[in-house]
C-alpha cells in the first residue's frame, strides 16, 4: 500500500535529532522538512502550521487569568494588561522549549501556555492573602521546579516508561470534558448545548475528520486549521462572532513588568510548589507523549529534565509580569500527533504570533473571537489523539500481570476518585487542592508508588 506521507529521508544525527540542510530550501524540500525537527522551511509554509498551534491553545492560554482577575476583582484595564502579558509569556516559554538557553528547554516542539492546574489555589491565595503573595509564591516555586529539572538524574529513574504511558493516558481522559464543554458553547454559557453550538461544533469536527482521512500531503497536516477556518466562517454567517472589542483595542501595548509587588510567605510558597509538582507531572507526560507519537521514539532523560526546568524558570518570569505559571499544553501535543509536524521553526512562528498578539492588541482580539464550539470541534479530535498515544505507549510496555495491576489501579482510582471530589473532604485543604479535581496528579502518584514498590517479574 502506498503511503500518503511524503518520502522523507532520514536526516537525524547521532542524538536522534534532525539536521539543518546546507543547500537552499526548495518548495519540495520545505514540505519534507516540515516533518523534521530542524529542516529549513520557507516562512510562507511555516506560518500556517504555527498559526494552527496558536489557534488550538489561544483561548485556553488566557482563560485562567481572565477568571482569576474577575474573581479577585482586578480593574478592567489592569486585567487587559495581564491578558496581554500572558500571551507574551506563552510565546517566550515556547521559544525557550524550542531553542534552549543552556540546559533550560527540551529542543522539542512543545507549546507552552498558562496552566489551569494552578487556578483553584491561585484564587484562594489571591483572595485571602493578596495578589502580591500569589506572585511571590509563583516566582519562588518556579525557581524550585526549575532547579528540580536541572537535577533530573536524581528522580527520572523513578519515572519508568510505563508510568509515563499511564500519565499520558490519564491526560487524554482528563481533557475530553474540556473539549466537550467547548463543543457545547463553553462551560457556564447561558445557551450551552443549544442547536447552533451543535451545528458549528459538528461541522468543524467533520471538516477536521474528512480532511484528515481524504486529503493528501500538507493539507492533511493542516486539518485542524482547516476545521477552524470552516467553523469560524460558519459562525460568522450565523452572527456568532463579536467584533466590538476592536473599537477599544490600542495599536501597541508593551508588557507591564511587576504590576503587583511580590510578597513572600512560606506557607503560600509551599502550597504553590506542591501544585508545581503536579504541573511537572503533566509536562513529563506531554514530553513523553510527543516523543512517542510525533517523533516515533522514547523520551530521553535530558529532555524530561530540560522540559521541567523550562516549565519552572519561565513560570518565575511569568510571576514578574503578574501571570500565573505556565506549562506544556496537551492539546498541542495532540495536534503534533495528528499532523506529524514537528519542525521547530514552524512552531516558532506560532510563538512569534503569540508575542505579536501580546504587543498588538488587535491580534489578540481577533483570536479571542473564535467561538467555543469551533474550538470544541477541533480539540475533541486532538484530545483523542493524546489518548491513542497513551494506548500505544502502554502497548510498547507490554501487558504483563504486573503492568496490568499498576495501570488499571492507577487509572481506576485516579479517574474514579476525582469524579467524586467530596471523597477528599476529610483531608487538609492543601491535599484537596492538589488532588481532588486533578486525576493526572492522583494517577501519577499511584503509578510511581506501585511501579517502584511492587516486585519485578522474573524473566524466563
Amino acid at each position: 500500500m502506498k503511503s500518503d506521507k511524503p518520502n522523507i529521508p532520514d536526516m537525524t544525527n547521532e542524538h536522534g535529532q534532525g539536521q539543518d540542510l546546507a543547500v537552499p530550501c526548495g518548495e519540495n524540500e520545505g514540505k519534507a522538512n516540515i516533518y523534521k525537527l530542524d529542516g529549513r522551511v520557507p516562512l510562507q509554509q511555516a506560518i500556517p502550521f504555527g498559526l494552527q498551534h496558536v489557534l488550538a491553545m489561544f483561548v485556553a492560554n488566557i482563560t485562567p487569568i481572565i477568571i482569576l482577575a474577575n474573581v479577585v476583582g482586578i480593574e478592567s484595564s489592569l486585567s487587559a494588561a495581564l491578558v496581554q502579558n500572558c500571551m507574551v509569556i506563552a510565546g517566550i516559554g515556547t521559544l525557550v522549549q524550542l531553542y534552549p538557553v543552556w540546559r533550560v528547554g527540551s529542543r522539542l516542539p512543545i507549546v507552552m501556555g498558562i496552566s489551569f492546574t494552578f487556578l483553584s489555589l491561585a484564587i484562594t491565595i489571591a483572595s485571602t492573602r493578596g495578589y502580591g503573595t500569589l506572585m511571590g509564591a509563583v516566582i519562588v516555586g518556579g525557581l524550585l521546579e526549575g532547579c528540580l529539572g536541572l537535577c533530573s538524574r536524581l528522580w527520572t529513574r523513578f519515572v519508568s516508561p510505563m508510568v509515563a504511558a499511564t500519565v499520558v493516558t490519564a491526560i487524554g481522559f482528563s481533557l475530553l470534558p474540556i473539549g466537550a464543554n467547548s463543543f457545547g458553547g463553553g462551560q457556564g454559557a447561558a445557551d450551552f448545548g443549544q442547536a447552533h453550538h451543535w451545528m458549528i461544533g459538528t461541522v468543524t469536527l467533520l471538516t477536521c475528520l474528512l480532511i484528515q482521512v481524504f486529503a493528501r500531503g500538507m493539507l492533511r497536516s493542516l486539518s485542524v486549521l482547516a476545521g477552524l477556518v470552516v467553523g469560524y466562517l460558519l459562525s460568522l454567517c450565523m452572527g456568532m462572532v463579536d467584533f466590538s472589542g476592536l473599537q477599544h483595542a490600542g495599536v501597541v501595548s508593551l508588557p507591564t513588568l511587576l504590576p503587583f509587588k511580590p510578597e513572600f510567605h512560606l506557607d503560600a510558597i509551599l502550597a504553590v510548589f506542591c501544585v508545581y509538582m503536579v504541573s511537572a507531572t503533566e509536562t513529563i507526560g506531554d514530553t513523553s507523549a510527543l516523543c512517542s507519537s510525533a517523533l516515533g521514539r522514547d523520551v530521553r532523560e535530558r529532555e524530561l529534565g530540560a522540559s521541567v526546568s523550562c516549565d519552572g524558570f519561565v513560570s518565575s518570569v511569568a510571576g514578574l509580569f503578574g501571570c500565573t505559571p505556565i506549562t506544556s499544553f496537551s492539546q498541542n501535543v495532540g495536534l503534533a500527533t495528528i499532523s506529524k509536524v514537528v519542525n521547530r521553526f514552524a512552531i516558532a512562528t506560532g510563538a512569534a504570533i503569540m508575542i505579536l498578539g501580546g504587543l498588538f492588541p488587535v491580534v489578540g482580539v481577533l483570536l479571542t473571537n473564535i467561538p467555543q464550539a469551533v474550538l470544541g470541534g477541533c480539540t475533541l479530535m486532538m484530545f483523542g489523539g493524546i489518548l491513542f498515544a497513551g494506548f500505544g505507549m502502554l502497548a510498547k510496555c507490554g501487558f504483563s500481570q504486573r503492568n496490568m495491576i499498576v495501570v488499571s489501579m492507577s487509572l481506576s482510582l485516579g479517574l474514579g476518585f476525582t469524579q467524586v471530589p467530596t471523597l477528599f473532604a476529610i483531608f487538609p485543604q492543601m491535599v484537596q487542592t492538589i488532588f481532588a479535581d486533578n486525576c493526572v496528579a492522583v494517577v501519577f502518584v499511584l503509578a510511581v508508588v506501585m511501579d517502584n514498590l511492587l516486585p519485578k517479574e522474573k524473566k524466563a
